[in-house]
């Protein structure tokens, strides 16, 4: 006899609720889980080390059938009822772990609801599952309680690092110091009026949750008055062998200056740059370096006309400021995967960072960034992706559907997105904020980070990708191995340890390939209710879980099965964008 946890979904908000349907040759005992996400649950902190204790809060009432339920993956750790709507838990000791906390009442032996759930991260560094924000203005409007208030958003999106975009004075001279003295305003390349208090009182709120505070540069950038602050003619980048032209990027004309290009791999050049990051470090509490370039620029030559091997540079520049300051964090974009390899084989940066544009703007090219960023690392690496969803949309909400589809293939793929901050992105100057997060978008937005944490281990912890056989059994939907079909679900498959986890992408409402969703007409999913699926398997199967962020919170729930003639048979009671799958 099994015991068997089923899912019952749609039963939010008034829906009818549908019960999944089950092999006619299974004899079960059946517990239905249903939902009412009515209570929001918070966490102290975004990230915890191990040993730390763990403070909840909620706007919810236990009665007397409360409970809280503490899951790693399927299994799980402690299950206890719960009496207060603020208390605090004591997890495993475990290094890089993600859990599920759910809140659920017992309705009888043989129905539980779901209330409530929350991811909780125990890692010792932000590195092995990193979650990353970003922050791009420091005027005087950035008040402490709206300081709060952005960072209390992203703390319930388990955000637990932070990208400080243009906050600095200059390119070669970060640090707003003038004089000897901190300087209380500045003007950043733009001429946007920053504060010397808001970034410190940004990294104080920051630290409080646990999350790093990272400053942005790039690796050899300088303005037009950058001679008077001693940075060398020899150092520059030149577009002719006779140092007749140097390499530059243009900007507006109302911004402080264009910005020109030194040589990364300039030994001067990265001593001149690491003294004044030592300015940055003694006055501003930061915890690293997010180290931009500007992508392939073609034939590029120092001031001896010697040609420039640029990844090259970017590998040398990396080291050196490990080197300088080996305590503190480094990162480095690779912008359309220029220099990936240079850079991750350093084993210097703490994360595998990609900006991707129109070259790689297939779903399928960010399963071959991941794929690439394993191997360069040795899957040490997780991946980031600075990916901007509905660039050519402005003065709107954000399309969720686009959003929320790209999320999903970042997260089942093992990587992470870049997007959230004092605004959502969508340009790669990140102040600007053309597009807007809709309540549905927020609400959706934190369930999907939940699910990013709890199921950590399963989605970033490494393992093989398998090419098992997915395939429909009915006439609903069309399963088909990745890369994605429109029209079509798409199977992707890991092995890990015992476990066979697949992911079930939804691409069959899908009017694009394109993760961008560029003018935002991405269409909300055809939702696949009941839905046969067989998978070929030879291992013995003894347990299929199923998962969601799209259901109940991301509540796990096993799933009854059928095992003949080495395939694993079973029923999905719903598909929206993502489920996951998990043979044990």
């Amino acid at each position: 006899m099994l015991l068997i946890a089923f899912l019952t979904f749609g039963c939010r908000n008034g829906e009818q609720k549908e019960e999944p349907q089950k092999p006619s040759n299974q004899v079960t005992k059946v517990i239905t889980v249903t939902s009412d996400l009515c209570w929001d649950i918070v966490t102290d902190k975004a990230i915890y080390a191990p040993g730390q204790t763990v403070h909840f809060q909620s706007n919810g009432t236990p009665t007397e059938n409360t409970k809280v339920r503490y899951r790693s993956g399927s299994a799980i750790i402690s299950d206890a009822p719960l009496t207060e709507a603020e208390w605090t838990w004591e997890p495993p000791s475990q290094d890089g772990v993600g859990y599920l906390v759910e809140v659920y009442r017992q309705k009888n032996d043989s129905v539980q609801q779901i209330i409530g759930t929350i991811g909780v991260d125990v890692s010792s560094d932000w590195h092995l599952f990193p979650r990353y924000g970003f922050i791009a203005t420091f005027d005087k409007s950035k008040t402490k309680s709206v300081i709060a208030s952005e960072t209390e958003f992203l703390n319930r999106c388990h955000i637990n690092g932070m990208q400080f975009q243009d906050w600095h004075y200059k390119h070669h001279w970060p640090c707003p110091i003038k004089n000897n003295q901190i300087l209380s305003e500045f003007t950043d390349i733009a001429n946007r009026t920053n504060s010397s208090e808001v970034i410190r009182n940004y990294i104080e709120e920051q630290h409080r949750y646990g999350m790093k505070s990272i400053f942005y540069n790039l690796a050899f950038g300088v303005l037009d008055d950058a001679k008077n602050d001693g940075v060398k003619e020899e150092w520059y980048i030149f577009q002719d062998k006779n140092h007749s032209q140097k390499d530059w990027h243009d900007l507006p004309d109302n911004w402080k200056s264009d910005i020109y290009l030194v040589d990364p791999g300039n030994e001067a050049w990265q001593n001149y740059i690491a003294d004044r990051n030592e300015d940055v470090y003694q006055h501003f509490a930061f915890d690293g370096y997010q180290i931009d370039q500007l992508g392939n620029r073609g034939d590029r030559y120092t001031y001896s006309g010697q040609k420039i091997n640029a990844p090259k540079a970017y590998a040398s520049f990396i080291n050196a400021m490990k080197k300088r300051h080996p305590d503190k964090d480094l990162i480095m974009n690779a912008v359309s995967s220029f220099g990936s390899q240079n850079i991750l084989e350093t084993g210097n940066t703490m994360l595998a960072y990609n900006e991707c544009w129109w070259d790689e703007a297939e779903f399928n090219s960010l399963y071959n960034v991941v794929k690439a960023n394993n191997a360069y690392s040795r899957g040490k690496a997780k991946t980031v992706f600075a990916a901007y969803v509905n660039y050519e949309c402005d003065r709107c909400d954000f399309n969720m559907p686009g959003v929320l589809l790209t999320d999903a293939v970042m997260f089942a793929l093992g990587g992470s997105h870049l997007e959230l901050g004092d605004h959502m992105l969508c340009r790669e100057y990140f102040p600007y904020a053309g597009c807007t997060m809709s309540s549905a978008l927020k609400e959706n937005i934190i369930r999907y980070y939940d699910f990013l944490t709890a199921y950590e281990n399963l989605l970033r912890g490494g393992g093989d990708e398998e090419k098992l056989v997915v395939t429909s059994q009915d006439s609903k939907a069309a399963i088909n191995q990745w890369p994605p079909k429109q029209g079509k679900i798409a199977s992707f498959c890991r092995k890990q340890g015992n476990e066979h986890v697949i992911h079930l992408l939804n691409f069959i409402s899908a009017d694009q390939l394109s993760w961008r969703d560029m003018k935002g007409t991405m269409p909300a999913p055809r939702v696949v209710k009941n839905l046969s699926v067989q998978v070929t398997v030879t291992d013995k199967i003894s347990h299929v879980y199923l998962a969601s962020p799209d259901y109940h919170g991301g509540a796990l729930a096993e799933l009854t099965f059928e095992q003949k003639d080495g395939k694993v048979s079973f029923c999905i009671p719903n598909l929206k964008y993502w489920d996951m799958i998990v043979l044990n």
